[in-house]
């Protein structure tokens, strides 16, 4: 129910906006997984990597975990964004919890004083 309403409120503000958000855009298709790229700001490194669907990578002290991959059908290379759960090592609560819009990061971005995290695009194999 949370992300429900985490995906409507980003489709609001994107149509405000007159933003390209895929589910403005129409008809989406689920990807096998997402691109991220992650920015470890205390050291300067930037990982890119491609996780599966429902599975995790871990980057220094976070693990990220693809959920879910959506872009425009027909248009792999378009608006993608992704449902991503990313946790800390030794924290209860997850340092992020929803969805992310490649061409929006920070429309709904992770709060983190370490760690950025954004999608690039979905992958289709």
């Amino acid at each position: 129910m949370k992300d429900t309403c985490l995906m409507l409120r980003m489709i609001a503000v994107a149509l405000l906006l007159g933003g390209s958000f895929a589910a403005a855009q129409g008809v989406t298709t689920s990807g096998s997984g997402v691109s991220v790229r992650a920015l470890d700001k205390l050291t300067g490194k930037v990982r890119d990597f491609d996780i599966a669907d429902r599975q995790s990578k871990t980057v220094g002290r976070i693990t990220i975990t693809a959920n879910e991959c959506r872009y425009p059908q027909g248009n792999p290379a378009g608006d993608a964004y992704a449902s991503l759960t990313i946790d800390e090592i030794g924290k209860a609560t997850p340092a992020f919890q929803g969805w992310m819009i490649a061409s929006s990061p920070a429309l709904n971005a992770m709060d983190h004083q370490r760690y950025d995290v954004w999608v690039l695009r979905c992958t289709t194999s």
